[in-house]
């Protein structure tokens, strides 16, 4: 499960800023919290914020990490690590990122990071608590000058000659087998992460899902909770045809005296609306976090779904029945609607703005405080508060007047 992530100095984000998942200590939506060990953890949690605020590129610095983790290993030594520095400042600008990720995994505490530029590594560290252990075990510490590996990390020793200037030692370790290495990589393999705008190829997921008789009925019952206007999907098994084009929706066809006649077929994606196509196509990852306990991330979950729809995929996973295995949800959004619908935690509702400056600030609900100096009661409306611009995070508009 996901704890935190933290990133600086990459695209809108100037200054280090930390994403956490780790309850805090408040009654609210007690289902939300899942217990894990010594950790109390969020199930889901929703970013606001105006546009270009940097809720995207938030999305993007943790796609980044994943991918830069995933790919190491099949990097050359002349290959860029297409590193995006805050350009806006003239200090930042030629300095490394930086991104660190928190999880938990086999009741253990990770927490891993690096940081580079586009030519190579700067540093780069794995430090492990194990369960019920307040202390940190250092599995290695990367520098510009070198890397040293600690004694509990057997299994890495010897390796470090043979990392590249531009390739993670995470990556080496991996390749040469190494237990804890592996874990960091099944790590990263469960994070889902989407656009809810250019959804299209995520089509993928829901047809690799539909493949196996058991997860397809798993995607048609999660169809069928959302109420779409249709009984049921069908699949041709025609081969030469892609997936899209090949999902049918079965239609019950009536008499006028309201009697059942029988089953109309109709192509999705040429007869049923755009929103309905969209949570086909997010459908597969949907069940897929649900079934192994996975992270998805969706930048722009609400776009083109009415706020009852973006209501059940959240309570799907704030739920500890229909989410036995903790999958966690990550989304971004404009849907005020949410805010107002009693889904979440203060915990679980962030916030980006931009300073004068360009630079991306993030944080929570429960860690703003008020021009009194006071923290937001549980009680608070908090839709009409944010509309009204009491958290801050909302596009500032000029007279029109004055244009």
């Amino acid at each position: 499960m996901l704890l935190e992530f933290t990133v600086g100095n990459f695209l809108s984000f100037k200054e280090k800023k930390t994403f956490s998942l780790e309850a805090g200590s408040i009654t609210e939506h007690k289902d939300n919290v899942v217990k894990d060990g010594k950790y109390k953890v969020l199930r889901s949690a929703v970013i606001y914020g105006a546009n270009s605020s940097g809720k995207s590129n938030f999305i993007k610095a943790l796609d980044f990490m994943i991918e830069t983790i995933k790919n190491s290993s099949r990097l050359n030594s002349t290959d860029k690590l297409k590193a995006k520095p805050f350009l806006l400042n003239t200090e930042t600008e030629n300095k490394p990122s930086f991104f660190e990720i928190l999880f938990l995994k086999n009741k253990a505490r990770y927490r891993y990071g690096f940081e580079l530029d586009n030519d190579k590594i700067y540093s780069e560290w794995l430090y492990i608590s194990k369960e019920n252990s307040k202390k940190e075990d250092v599995y290695f510490v990367r520098n510009i000058d070198g890397i040293g590996v600690g004694d509990i990390f057997v299994e890495a020793k010897g390796l470090e000659e043979k990392t590249r200037n531009n390739g993670l030692f995470i990556s080496v370790a991996d390749q040469f087998n190494s237990k804890i290495a592996k874990d960091i990589m099944d790590s990263t393999i469960g994070f889902f992460i989407l656009s809810g705008l250019e959804h299209e190829g995520s089509i993928y997921a829901t047809d690799f899902m539909c493949e196996n008789e058991s997860n397809k009925t798993l995607v048609n019952n999660f169809i069928k909770k959302l109420d779409l206007g249709f009984e049921s999907f069908i699949i041709e098994s025609d081969d030469k045809v892609n997936f899209k084009h090949r999902l049918k929706t079965l239609h019950n066809k009536y008499d006028n005296k309201g009697n059942l006649i029988s089953n109309m077929q109709f192509r999705m994606i040429e007869n049923e609306s755009s929103g309905t196509n969209k949570i086909f196509d997010l459908s597969g990852h949907i069940v897929f976090a649900i079934k192994l306990g996975c992270v998805l991330i969706v930048d722009e979950l609400d776009a083109k779904l009415h706020p009852v729809l973006t209501q059940e995929i959240i309570n799907f996973f704030n739920n500890p029945i229909t989410n036995p295995k903790n999958a966690q949800l990550i989304f971004t959004t404009h849907d005020t609607n949410l805010l107002g619908a009693n889904l979440f935690r203060r915990d679980q509702i962030w916030f980006t703005e931009k300073d004068n400056f360009e630079a991306t600030d993030m944080y929570s609900l429960l860690e703003f405080k008020d021009e009194d100096g006071k923290t937001i009661r549980k009680d608070r409306s908090f839709e009409a508060d944010y509309i009204r611009g009491r958290y801050g995070a909302i596009p500032y508009i000029s007279n029109l007047q004055e244009i």
